[in-house]
């Protein structure tokens, strides 16, 4: 039977060279914009998590960023906690809205569709997180073509 010889891996160790940068570092040139658009479901897959970091880290990076919730994304906007609102039941459990609040305490700004809230799960606007703007359904479609007028980057969140 082989032996394994050598040390475990512990805390402090790294395995892979997390220094190495292959790309330059992009800061938006002024005016430039983003758009990362939210039709994921809270909680099914870290795309809707990672992609909040995304928005965030374009923010940063100069870009006049908005995210837009739509069906199902409508669910990363509202209001949770257990047993209270904002009272975290569990690890990561307030991620979405931490994040979100973070977002926007550094510009960003949040758009929810109306009609995913009341029509598709049942939210009245007043279960949206403080400073998210709720918006006809209409303007769906509009805050993408004005972004794409505008050459803004669009990030496109889906989950299947």
């Amino acid at each position: 039977m082989p032996e394994v010889t050598h040390a475990l891996n512990k805390d402090g160790d790294f395995l892979v060279d997390y220094e190495e940068k292959v790309f330059e570092d992009v800061k938006a040139e002024p005016g430039e914009k983003a758009l990362v658009t939210f039709h994921t479901v809270a909680f099914e897959g870290s795309i809707g998590f990672v992609n909040m970091l995304q928005a965030t880290r374009l923010l940063r990076k100069g870009y006049e960023t908005s995210i837009l919730l739509y069906g199902p994304g409508v669910n990363l906007g509202v209001q949770r906690g257990f047993p209270t609102l904002g009272d975290e039941a569990f690890p990561g459990h307030m991620n979405f809205n931490n994040q979100l609040k973070k977002f926007m305490a550094e510009g960003g700004k949040v758009y929810a569709c109306r009609f995913a809230l009341q029509a598709l799960y049942g939210h009245g606007e007043r279960s949206l997180i403080e400073g998210i703007r709720p918006i006809n359904p209409l303007d769906v479609l509009d805050i993408k073509l004005l972004h794409s007028r505008d050459n803004a980057l669009i990030v496109d969140t889906w989950t299947m």
